[in-house]
């Protein structure tokens, strides 16, 4: 039979965890709401910044030439795997899900004889995948957004990156991140940053466009060339596509979190409600033991 110091000692352990949990459910709400706002906010300027890129693209035609951005190093052969995770756990499956596409990203690489290399935003993604693929990381950016995440962290992170292009060090590069969806369901992304992949247009796109007059047949003269365009925009670009993602995982971890924390409250209650229940039982059987004692005494008298 259980101590009743023991369950009664369980049973403060257990609500002072609830009241924890409770309190991080309702902090990564309130800070959800501000999250999401920023990244729902952030998607069309950063899709028509493709759409815009795409389009001058394509007027560029196959002309040689171009930023390395755009046509590459003419070569496939050494990639760049930018992982995008959280600094902090305690957000249930998020940044598993992220390191688990990722894995499944470098192995199908490495089957086909690419070179990978990584770059993790991030400690707990570092952390995860420090023992399979330790050798692969060239570099490990923690505390992005704090106070709270701005443009300026998403060009630190492509200054760093067009550098690496600068110096030879890959040829494709690409970032797995969290895209937010609702509170309870966040979609693994994978987006191909170098060389720059234009958007696929829908057929209802392809339809308004058309409706639009803004079909295949419309021709544009840009000034300056295409080429000076590219070469502003390209990293521009790199910068808004960086800090969109870095915005959804933002938003998705505190999601996450929101749900986690509900989840863990919920349960902890469960837990207090069957230990409350067994400690009432050990309590009356202790009493209606001491009872028989007592009775079975006085007649013994």
């Amino acid at each position: 039979m259980p101590n009743l110091k023991d369950l009664k000692n369980r049973i403060k352990s257990v609500t002072s965890t609830q009241k924890i949990t409770s309190a991080m459910k309702m902090v990564a709400a309130a800070k959800l709401r501000r999250a999401q706002e920023q990244a729902e906010a952030a998607r069309p300027y950063a899709e028509r910044m493709e759409r815009m890129l795409g389009s001058v693209a394509a007027s560029l035609g196959e002309a040689q030439g171009g930023p390395a951005m755009l046509t590459g190093t003419g070569s496939e052969q050494r990639h760049l795997v930018i992982v995008a995770s959280s600094d902090r756990g305690l957000c249930g499956g998020f940044n598993t899900t992220i390191v688990r596409e990722t894995r499944r990203f470098i192995r199908e690489l490495q089957t086909e004889g690419k070179e990978v290399s990584i770059v993790c935003v991030g400690r707990k993604g570092r952390t995860q995948l420090q023992r399979d693929y330790g050798h692969l990381i060239v570099d490990s950016i923690a505390d992005i957004g704090r106070p709270r995440l701005g443009f300026s962290d998403a060009q630190g992170i492509a200054r760093g990156i067009l550098a690496r292009l600068d110096d030879g060090s890959f040829d494709v590069c690409t970032i797995i991140y969290n895209r937010f969806k609702s509170v309870i369901s966040q979609i693994v992304t994978r987006q191909q940053l170098i060389p720059f992949a234009p958007p696929e247009i829908s057929d209802a796109e392809s339809d308004e466009k058309a409706a639009a007059g803004e079909g295949a047949s419309a021709v544009y003269e840009y000034e300056p060339e295409e080429n000076e365009i590219l070469e502003e925009l390209l990293p521009l670009n790199l910068s808004v596509q960086i800090y969109r993602a870095l915005l959804e995982n933002n938003a998705s971890e505190h999601g996450a979190r929101m749900a986690a924390m509900d989840s863990a409250s919920r349960n902890a209650g469960d837990m207090i409600e069957k230990l409350t229940l067994n400690y009432n039982r050990t309590r009356q059987a202790y009493i209606t033991k001491e009872l028989i004692e007592i009775v079975s005494g006085a007649e013994a008298l």
